[in-house]
């Protein structure tokens, strides 16, 4: 985590995801508990290319930053790595919702292709993810959605409208939901299981 400052230093602002955002202190005060004991020191960063505010707070007396709100948006180690760099380009292109939708799209067609799926085009990857049982009806229609808006925007269809930030964050949301579901959730399932054999 990062320290207070008079900036915030970040690789990303979670609202916009600009790179290396100037994300400055804006405003800080201080909280208790009942008992007075656990006091908190809280910092708000405003940035200067979107507006949006960083809440992040450390002990008194500490620069260490605890948590923040909202958490800038990552991708987990878990993710196979196509899959991940196409999920973090995703990410990094929120501010180009069209070209953000596309990479999303291909994040999910690599997380298929690394689950063995790799015959025909998305549409009957997803549909033999159902078929498998590696995706649920409800995943594999939310899937579909991210398949369909790229395909809008890779052929740019004129009867399609043009996707927001927010509809490419919501995208993103989805595939980064898929990528655990399919392959953080199943990791930290198989480190759990040899803890308790070494146990």
């Amino acid at each position: 985590m990062p320290e207070h400052g008079s900036y915030l230093e970040l690789e990303r602002c979670p609202h916009c995801s600009v790179d290396k955002p100037h994300l400055q202190s804006t405003r800080g005060y201080e909280t208790a508990d009942h008992t007075g004991n656990v006091c908190r020191h809280w910092v708000m960063y405003a940035c200067g290319r979107c507006g949006g505010v960083v809440t992040a707070w450390s002990y008194k007396g500490d620069r260490l930053i605890q948590e923040m709100y909202p958490e800038p948006m990552s991708v987990e180690e878990a993710i196979p790595e196509r899959a991940r760099a196409y999920l973090e380009q995703a990410i990094a292109s929120i501010n180009a919702p069209a070209g953000a939708a596309m990479l999303a799209a291909s994040s999910v067609d690599a997380m298929l292709k690394a689950k063995g799926l790799e015959e025909g085009s998305l549409f009957s990857r997803i549909k033999q993810a159902v078929e498998d049982n590696l995706l649920t009806e409800g995943m594999s229609q939310w899937a579909h959605e991210v398949r369909l808006e790229a395909n809008d925007q890779r052929h740019a269809d004129n009867g399609a409208s043009l996707p927001t930030s927010e509809d490419a964050r919501k995208l993103i949301e989805f595939v980064q939901a898929l990528g655990t579901f399919l392959f953080v959730l199943p990791a930290k399932v198989q480190r759990g299981i040899a803890h308790a054999k070494s146990g």
